[in-house]
């Protein structure tokens, strides 16, 4: 996983977003409080943003509106087709994990 320093994360939430829409996303939450919690399950994705005013990262998924609010980190994981998935800790060290792949591409109905 690579780090990405905090001064960065508006940009490159922005490089990102446009190249994740289309893609389906899985979110885990892991907490020592909570254990391991999915709160979403491969929901279409929207984008990724981080808005610094309010030191909020948002990730927008089909039905979902994940909001890591006063977060620490941001790792990321890229593979050769791209971003494969996020990591971000928040203040409490709640990690906040985001996977990424592309949709199942499914055969037309009717063929073989």
């Amino acid at each position: 996983m690579r780090t990405i320093p905090k001064d960065q994360w508006k940009a490159y939430c922005d490089s990102v977003t446009d190249a994740l829409t289309g893609l389906r996303a899985e979110i885990e939450v892991l907490s020592l409080d909570l254990g391991d919690q999915i709160e979403a399950e491969w929901l279409p994705v929207f984008g990724i943003t981080y808005d610094h005013k309010d030191d909020l990262f948002e990730v927008a998924l089909e039905g979902v509106d994940h909001l890591i609010r006063r977060p620490q980190e941001l790792h990321v994981e890229e593979g050769t087709t791209g971003l494969d998935a996020i990591l971000v800790i928040d203040q409490n060290s709640v990690r906040h994990v985001v996977r990424f792949k592309e949709p199942l591409m499914l055969p037309a109905p009717g063929r073989q």
